[in-house]
């Protein structure tokens, strides 16, 4: 047994599962039970822990995972010396994910994604159609953020040649500024405790987080999702916080109008996280939204 995966198992809850797929040892979750898979992905510096308030309650027709994406929570950290041929691009994370759905025994799913997990959960059907049944996008970055950002190729090659010292680099100003940044997620930064968020930077600096995340980082592209919106077909659901600082509640309007078959839904007094922020208007909204889908 590897050092990080005697980690995961230290670390794991009792309630804890793991699966091997394409390249990462995944750490998950599963509650509730039936023919609908509703799949969870969180957002960048998170983990499954950020669906700990509405898992319950949206397995109560469903099969819910909540899984934890890579570079973040209990799922491996591996790296370009490790030959796991596990790869951190956006696309190499949809791929992750339509093949997680398969290993879970299911066919499709609703991709419920916040975030940089709603980018992953909108490529996914883009690039896997068959395997996505319907999207619930959460502040959903699209047109900024993870989605837009692109490092100039020269430059790129000079921290590929460096990867030691820019990973502190980036090691030592995340650490610097990751409370700041998580509590700005948040519209009333006071529903967010002291051990809450020492929870979250716990899950997340866990192992070779630095390098793995630099890793991530140097895939990092310009997606041009934009442009790809008209061909999705399948039914989703917008959400933005009405004080969302990371995603403007612009950029979800524009998703909502954009996107061939979307509903926009607006919730106040909220910020990037409804999920964790405002956890019981959130779910009277997804759970409106799934009364599409007939086996729900």
């Amino acid at each position: 047994m590897d050092t990080f995966t005697a980690l995961q198992n230290r670390l794991a809850n009792a309630d804890s599962q793991f699966l091997v797929c394409n390249g990462f040892r995944v750490h998950y979750k599963r509650a509730g039970s039936g023919p609908t898979l509703i799949l969870l992905l969180h957002g960048s510096f998170l983990s499954l822990r950020s669906w700990r308030r509405v898992m319950e309650s949206l397995s109560e027709q469903a099969t819910v995972v909540a899984f934890d994406r890579p570079v973040f929570g209990l799922t491996s950290r591996p790296l370009p010396q490790d030959g796991s041929g596990a790869r951190y691009s956006a696309e190499a994370q949809s791929d992750l994910v339509a093949a997680l759905i398969g290993q879970l025994g299911f066919a499709r799913a609703i991709l419920i994604g916040n975030s940089t997990g709603g980018t992953i959960a909108l490529l996914t059907a883009l690039r896997h159609p068959a395997k996505v049944q319907g999207l619930v996008l959460v502040g959903a970055m699209i047109y900024s953020g993870y989605a837009t950002s692109e490092v100039p190729g020269p430059m790129l090659a000079v921290m590929k040649a460096a990867r030691p010292v820019f990973s502190r680099l980036m090691k030592f100003m995340i650490a610097k500024l990751y409370d700041k940044a998580l509590r700005k997620f948040w519209y009333r930064q006071e529903r967010l405790t002291d051990a809450e968020l020492a929870a979250c930077k716990a899950d997340f600096m866990i192992g070779p987080w630095d390098q793995a995340f630099f890793e991530l980082f140097l895939t990092t592209r310009h997606l041009g999702l934009e442009a790809r919106l008209p061909a999705l077909a399948v039914p989703a659901l917008v959400v933005t916080g009405a004080h969302d600082r990371a995603v403007k509640p612009e950029e979800s309007q524009r998703l909502a109008a954009e996107l061939p078959d979307a509903t926009l839904a607006l919730i106040p007094e909220c910020g990037h996280l409804p999920q964790e922020e405002t956890p019981e208007a959130f779910l009277g909204i997804v759970k409106e939204f799934l009364k599409r889908f007939n086996r729900l």
